[in-house]
C-alpha cells in the first residue's frame, strides 16, 4: 500500500511540476487517460530514498508525465484564466483520491495529503500519505506570469500551519538533470515605474516659446543609469532600466508631455525600496532643471512589484541533502543570484521555505532556448528527477520534523 501510495504522489508532483510553465491546457478525454500504480509490496530493506527514485523511473510514470505534459502545453490559458487546466488538475486528484479545495484565487486549486495534523509542508506548483506525522499542502498557483497568484493565493490562507514550503522551476541555463540553487538572496526583487513628464508644448521652430518634456526625459534617463553606477557597490548588483519612451505626434512640434517606463531589480527588500525612493528622487530634480514636473507611479496592476526571492538557510541545507540523494553531488549546484523574479518569493515573506532551478538544456534535441521563446522544449526525461525531488523533500522534511519534536 504503501508503494501504491507514494506512486499517487509522485503523479501528484508531476501535476504540480508542469503548471509552473504559463501554458496552460485545455482538456478533451483523451488527455484523462488515468495511469495505475504498482501494487507491489516494497522490500523492508528498501530506502523511502531509493523507493521514490524507482518509482519516478518507472516506466509507466514516465509515459504517464510525458503525455499529460504534451496535453497540456498545446493550449494556452492565461492568468485567472487556467479554467481547463484546473479542471484536469481537480480530475486527477479525484482519481487519486485526495481532497481538495477549489477554487482558490479564482482558479487554483490547494489540495492535502497526509495525516492532516502537524507539521505540515507547502509544495508550490510542482506529496505524501506515507506512514508519517504530517500533511503536506499542494498549491496549484494561477497567474505566476503576472507576478500577483502567489499574493492571492495567500490572502486565501493557504499558508495556514504551514512550517516550510518548498518550489521549483524549470531552467535552459544548466545542463538536464542538474539541480541548482543557494542559500539566502537567490533572485531580485522585481518593481516597475512610469513617470509622465509635463513641459508645454509649441512649435519646434519657436522652442524657446515651449518647455520642452523630451529634453528633459532625456536627462532624466541618463541621470537614472548613474545610480546604479555611481551612487551603489559595484559588488552589489542592482539594475535600473528605461524600456519605454513615448511623447510626440509630428516632427515639428514639441509635445505637452512625455512618458518614461521602465524596471528596477534589487536582491535585499532595504535596498529595493532604496532603489525604488532614488529613482523618483533622480526624475523629479532632473526634469525641474528643465522646468518641467513630473508624476511618478510604481508598480501598477499589469506589473505589480514583486520582493526579492530568499531563501531560508536550514531548508536551504535540507533540500541540498535531498537533491545530493537524488541527482548525485557532481548534479547539484550553488547558484548564482539571478536577476530574474519569482513570485514564490510572497510564500518566502511569510513561512521558511526555498526556491530552486532545474536543468532541462539538452543540446541534442534543440531545448537550448528560454522559457519564454517561441522555441522553448523541454527534455521531458529531466520529470522523474523534479517529481522525485518533490517527493524526497517533503517526506524526508516531515520526518526530521517529527523526530525532532
Amino acid at each position: 500500500m504503501a508503494t501504491k501510495t507514494l506512486q499517487h504522489i509522485l503523479q501528484h508532483f508531476f501535476l504540480i511540476c508542469v503548471t509552473l510553465s504559463p501554458l496552460c491546457f485545455s482538456c478533451n478525454e483523451d488527455c484523462f487517460t488515468s495511469f495505475t500504480p504498482t501494487t507491489a509490496t516494497p522490500s523492508p530493506n528498501v530506502s523511502i530514498k531509493d523507493q521514490i527514485i524507482s518509482l519516478a523511473n518507472d516506466q509507466e510514470t514516465v509515459d504517464w508525465m510525458k503525455r499529460i505534459r504534451r496535453k497540456i502545453h498545446q493550449y494556452p490559458e492565461l492568468a485567472y484564466e487556467e479554467v481547463d487546466t484546473s479542471q484536469l488538475i481537480r480530475h486527477e486528484l479525484d482519481l487519486l483520491g485526495v481532497p481538495y479545495h477549489w477554487p482558490v484565487a479564482t482558479t487554483g486549486v490547494v489540495a492535502k495529503i497526509g495525516s492532516g495534523s502537524p507539521p505540515f509542508a507547502a509544495l508550490r506548483a510542482d506529496m505524501d500519505a506515507l506512514p508519517i506525522q504530517g500533511t503536506v499542502i499542494l498549491i496549484f498557483q494561477p497567474a505566476e506570469e503576472r507576478g500577483e497568484g502567489a499574493k492571492h493565493m495567500i490572502e486565501e490562507s493557504v499558508l495556514e500551519k504551514v512550517e516550510a514550503i518548498f518550489g521549483l522551476h524549470l531552467v535552459h541555463e544548466y545542463p538536464a538533470g542538474v539541480v541548482a540553487t543557494r542559500a539566502k538572496e537567490f533572485l531580485a526583487g522585481c518593481g516597475s515605474f512610469k513617470a509622465t513628464i509635463s513641459g508645454k508644448g509649441g512649435h519646434a521652430a519657436i522652442p524657446h516659446l515651449a518647455i520642452d518634456p523630451i529634453l528633459a526625459a532625456s536627462t532624466a534617463i541618463i541621470s537614472l543609469q548613474n545610480i546604479v553606477s555611481r551612487e551603489t557597490d559595484p559588488l552589489d548588483s542592482q539594475v535600473v532600466s528605461v524600456s519605454i519612451i513615448h511623447g510626440g505626434t509630428a516632427i515639428n512640434v514639441i509635445p505637452d508631455s512625455v512618458t518614461i517606463a521602465g524596471t528596477f531589480r534589487a536582491f535585499s527588500t532595504k535596498r529595493f525600496n532604496a532603489l525604488r525612493d532614488r529613482i523618483e528622487e533622480v526624475i523629479k530634480a532632473q526634469v525641474a532643471v528643465h522646468r518641467c514636473s513630473a508624476a511618478v507611479e510604481f508598480s501598477g496592476k499589469d506589473h505589480p512589484t514583486i520582493p526579492p526571492t530568499v531563501n531560508d538557510e536550514k531548508v536551504f541545507e535540507h533540500v541540498v541533502r535531498v537533491s545530493r540523494e537524488i541527482v548525485g553531488e557532481e548534479n547539484t549546484k550553488v547558484a548564482p543570484m539571478f536577476m530574474g523574479s519569482e513570485d514564490f518569493a510572497f510564500y518566502l515573506d511569510k513561512v521558511p521555505g526555498t526556491f530552486l532551478f532545474l536543468g532541462i538544456r539538452n543540446e541534442k534535441i534543440g531545448a537550448i532556448h528560454p522559457p519564454h521563446s517561441s522555441y522553448f522544449t523541454v527534455d521531458e526525461d529531466v520529470f522523474p528527477i523534479g517529481a522525485a525531488i518533490h517527493a524526497a523533500f517533503a517526506h524526508s522534511f516531515l520526518s526530521n520534523y517529527t523526530s525532532s519534536v
